[in-house]
């Protein structure tokens, strides 16, 4: 049986995910010609030191990974205690099951990873920062986990699922898997990855919140997660190849991360 979710509960059960709402998926085949982009051997370098990373799938057998997924437990819900890494307490985060590690096929350790950094890394607002003090440093990782922005559809998108899904549908859209960059979106990320290591986890938080405007903007409801998606791949692709963005920091969507 599918499972849906309300605005009402914290993130959402993601079960109608997994079936209705796979990854946006640029398909591609073989034979299909794309021009290749030159690397300088700092490129190459991150390019590979990246690749490393989305190569390695989530094993529960390693201790930092049952670590970090832990780790992201506690930032999504401080307060509670989590009773066991397999509970059905991870479907208050989004996850399909009571066993998050099935989840993670699809985007592998790096999905995880990026959830993390964007539960620790999230910018705090220019105007608020001489009050960081004051403020949760993970206020926007729970704006996005627990939907408090905006007029919220009915039926949700799940949190994590979600997170998943966007780290799946970075690595096609930059193409990272490929030896050297195919399109002009991957090479231009390229040179930003060389100047920042964090740049694919940074354009994950801006992707995460470009969506969730995305979002609201279409009113969507959850059999719009698929177009959702494809809109704001769409919008990313243009945004890295404006002539005034020589880093993440100058993509319009970055000032999401500020609101």
């Amino acid at each position: 049986m599918v499972l849906f979710v309300t605005a009402e509960v914290v993130a959402g059960s993601a079960a109608w995910l997994g079936r209705g709402l796979s990854c946006v998926c640029a398909q591609r085949r073989e034979s299909d010609p794309r021009p290749s982009f030159d690397l300088t051997p700092a490129q190459e370098e991150c390019l590979q030191r990246l690749q490393l990373r989305i190569d390695v799938a989530y094993d529960s057998s390693i201790p930092e990974h049952r670590e970090a997924l832990r780790a992201l437990w506690n930032a999504a819900f401080p307060d509670e205690e989590l009773r066991d890494l397999i509970s059905e307490q991870w479907k208050e985060m989004g996850w399909q099951g009571k066993d998050p590690s099935t989840d993670f096929r699809g985007g592998g350790f790096i999905s995880l990873e990026n959830l993390l950094y964007l539960a620790r890394n999230f910018p705090v607002p220019a105007e608020v920062d001489m009050y960081r003090h004051l403020c949760d440093r993970d206020k926007s990782f729970q704006d996005l986990l627990r939907k408090q922005e905006g007029d919220r559809s009915v039926w949700e998108y799940p949190f994590a699922v979600a997170g998943v899904n966007i780290t799946f549908m970075l690595i096609q859209m930059l193409d990272l898997e490929a030896v050297k960059p195919r399109t002009m979106v991957g090479a231009t990320f390229l040179k930003f990855l060389s100047e920042n290591e964090s740049a694919f986890d940074l354009l994950y938080c801006i992707t995460f919140k470009l969506m969730d405007h995305q979002w609201l903007a279409m009113r969507a409801s959850y059999m719009d997660f698929n177009t959702v998606m494809k809109s704001t791949r769409r919008q990313l692709e243009r945004e890295l190849l404006l002539e005034d963005v020589t880093r993440l920091e100058d993509l319009p969507s970055y000032s999401l991360l500020s609101r």
